[in-house]
């Protein structure tokens, strides 16, 4: 059986010591952040996700959801009560608006908590995720009434809500979309049409479905510039706000997945019915696009959660299988065979695991704490430099993480060999269930593109110049300090890469567009190297300051921390060059082949 722990403890080294967090104290909602209160709170969720959500993920990925002849869906045994759990705890509303009911506690906590949640149980996960996303874009784009009617109890949990986007005929480009929304006298709607791939479209766990969905009014121009986007539930409410009459949208068929079979991933029938505008006429892919980017980030979250309990397992593996003997000799002689830690090449598989891991949880929090200082910071310089770097980084952190997360459940699974392809020890699982993380949402190999073709050049490249900026003054400020070395000059190198990219693409991708896409892919990833470097060279300035302080009991931790640091220097980074000369490669041998000949 497999087994997960959530990480508080390096949670609270991100939180605490990396972001010093304490400083933002002046920010709404941070001032209660004390470090007792994290503590708790990254407790408490540890207790949720070890004792009730982990223990129900293999039975769930078993079980699945089942749909019923009058469309209903229920969920897998145990689903609704740790969903209850989940509610009654008051989790939905850790981070939303006060004014709603939300605790208006940091988002960075409330992502943090977010990987227990997906590494416990990725699609348990899946339906509170998309409730925030759900929450933001109605706090964002919705009327005031809208947001008394609704946010109330989303915030609550007590309903849920879905992103409809996607068409059988069309995913990304959504200007091609059907569905058609009919005004009617009273100013509502009617809504027809399909929609698929629509996670946690129906299901047992909420009184009421709140879908946001995307349409096209009658008349409206075709393309993209026709779309409005509209609250539909399942259930309308009566006068006094309570679900009544049931809604013309029906799920009529499960989708069969390749994993995350406990959430309910649904084909959903609009038949006339009644819909809200939410924002503005035709312009709803602004509105749909606040779900979108909260929904890519939590999607880059999974990469890296599913990352971390595929290494906790493995580790764990590791250490109790004994095959073979050390190169070295045998390390431990009073037995038949070593523990397969002893082997480099498991070393090698794990530490890269670990590297990326550690990391990418800093990079994430440190990004999630850009998006609290965007919405709350009292300066609008502030705020606008960090929704900058926050919008830069929302197509790499979905696309690094996924990829490397995928990459590192594989080679978890690996680490057990024929085990590994075994269902009860849970590897196969988490490789099934990772790998959806790099195609919904925008594949990403959509993302590269957004970042290459729209994230860089955006306001002349004002959030490039900004991040570039912030990593070339921490390196420059310890130039002269010889014990971080080892850590910044290969940061150094990885942005003297990044920004060669940088130029070349510049001087080559509005000559050749195709230039730019043959390269998009190696750029985000030499990106995403440069910015978890940068987290790599923070953590080792800091375990570097609190050695030489005297660390007492937390030596060791920063010990390890300084070695892992430098074996993604020294194994990682070099890995900058290889996607540099990728991308000057430029695309015409990748283009040069006919249709024909593949």
């Amino acid at each position: 059986m497999p087994v997960y722990s959530s990480p508080v403890e390096e949670t609270l080294y991100v939180l605490q010591e990396v972001l010093n967090i304490d400083r933002y104290n002046n920010l709404p909602g941070f001032e209660e952040a004390t470090p007792d209160l994290l503590e708790a709170i990254l407790g408490e969720a540890a207790k949720l996700t070890e004792e009730v959500l982990q223990p129900i993920n293999l039975a769930g990925d078993q079980e699945g959801c089942t749909r019923h002849e009058d469309g209903s869906v229920t969920t897998p045994k145990g689903m609704k009560e740790a969903y209850d759990a989940y509610r009654d705890g008051g989790w939905m509303g850790l981070a939303a608006n006060p004014e709603y009911g939300g605790q208006g506690l940091p988002y960075a906590l409330h992502t943090a908590i977010g990987e227990y949640l997906i590494s416990a149980n990725m699609a348990f996960a899946m339906y509170p995720g998309l409730t925030q996303g759900a929450i933001a874009a109605i706090d964002v784009h919705g009327t005031d009434e809208q947001k008394q009617q609704y946010l109330p109890k989303l915030i609550e949990g007590a309903w849920t809500g879905t992103m409809n986007l996607t068409e059988s005929h069309c995913g990304t480009d959504l200007g091609m979309l059907r569905t058609k929304a009919e005004l009617q006298k009273d100013g509502t709607y009617k809504i027809s049409g399909q929609k698929i791939f629509i996670s946690a479209g129906e299901h047992d766990l909420s009184e009421n479905i709140i879908h946001l969905v995307l349409a096209r009014i009658d008349g409206a121009p075709e393309g993209t510039k026709g779309i409005s986007l509209f609250i539909v539930p399942k259930f309308i409410l009566d006068d006094d706000g309570n679900p009544d009459q049931r809604n013309g949208v029906v799920c009529g068929a499960l989708e069969e997945k390749m994993g995350i079979h406990a959430n309910a991933t649904c084909v959903l029938n609009y038949d006339g019915a009644t819909g809200y505008l939410i924002g503005e006429e035709n312009r709803g892919l602004k509105a749909m696009f606040t779900m979108m980017n909260e929904a890519r980030l939590s999607v880059g979250l999974q990469g890296l959660a599913m990352s971390e309990v595929a290494y906790q397992n493995a580790v764990a593996y590791a250490r109790e299988r004994i095959q073979g003997r050390a190169l070295t000799g045998p390390a431990e002689p009073d037995k038949k065979a070593d523990s397969i830690m002893v082997h480099p090449d498991v070393r090698r598989m794990l530490m890269n695991i670990k590297a990326f891991n550690e990391s990418g949880r800093a990079l994430m929090l440190w990004t999630a704490l850009k998006g609290d200082i965007s919405h709350r910071a009292s300066s609008e310089e502030e705020r606008q430099l960090a929704d900058d770097i926050m919008g830069l980084l929302t197509p790499v952190i979905k696309g690094v993480l996924t990829d490397k997360g995928f990459e590192n459940a594989v080679t978890a699974q690996q680490v057990f060999g024929g085990h590994g392809y075994i269902h009860e020890w849970g590897m196969e699982q988490f490789v099934r269930d990772v790998r959806i993380a790099q195609i919904y949402e925008g594949t990403n190999g959509i993302q590269a593109l957004d970042l290459v073709g729209r994230k860089l050049p955006r306001d002349g490249g004002r959030a490039m110049r900004a991040f570039l900026e912030e990593v070339n003054s921490f390196t420059k400020t310890h130039m002269d300090n010889e014990e971080i070395q080892p850590y910044t000059q290969p940061l150094r190198n990885g942005v003297k890469a990044l920004e060669a990219a940088s130029m070349w693409l510049m001087q080559n991708g509005m000559k050749n567009p195709n230039d730019a896409g043959a390269a998009s892919m190696d750029y985000m990833h030499l990106f995403g190297l440069v910015a978890l470097g940068y987290m790599w060279a923070i953590m080792a300035e800091k375990s570097l300051a609190a050695l030489s302080e005297g660390a007492g009991d937390k030596q060791a931790f920063h010990e390890e921390k300084l070695i892992t640091a430098r074996y993604f220097m020294e194994r990682i980074m070099p890995e900058a060059q290889a996607h540099l000369a990728r991308i000057e490669s430029g695309s015409e041998t990748m283009m040069a082949l006919a249709a024909e000949a593949f």
